[in-house]
């Protein structure tokens, strides 16, 4: 499965795939189909500075 780690972290941190989505401004249908394809680590590091964000909101 690509991009495991990032679910992963985001499950660990009780955020899920939508809110990221709507973080990044894409459709969370959209954000679903692009962790099909493994990001890159720079991609991923964004996108855990922003599971981080979320998770510290709750």
């Amino acid at each position: 499965m690509c991009n495991k780690d990032i679910r992963e972290y985001a499950n660990k941190r009780n955020v899920r795939l939508w809110q990221i989505a709507s973080k990044l401004g894409i459709n969370d249908g959209n954000f679903s189909r692009k962790l099909r394809i493994e990001f890159s680590e720079e991609k991923k590091a964004e996108i855990r500075v922003i599971i981080d964000e979320l998770a510290a909101e709750q």
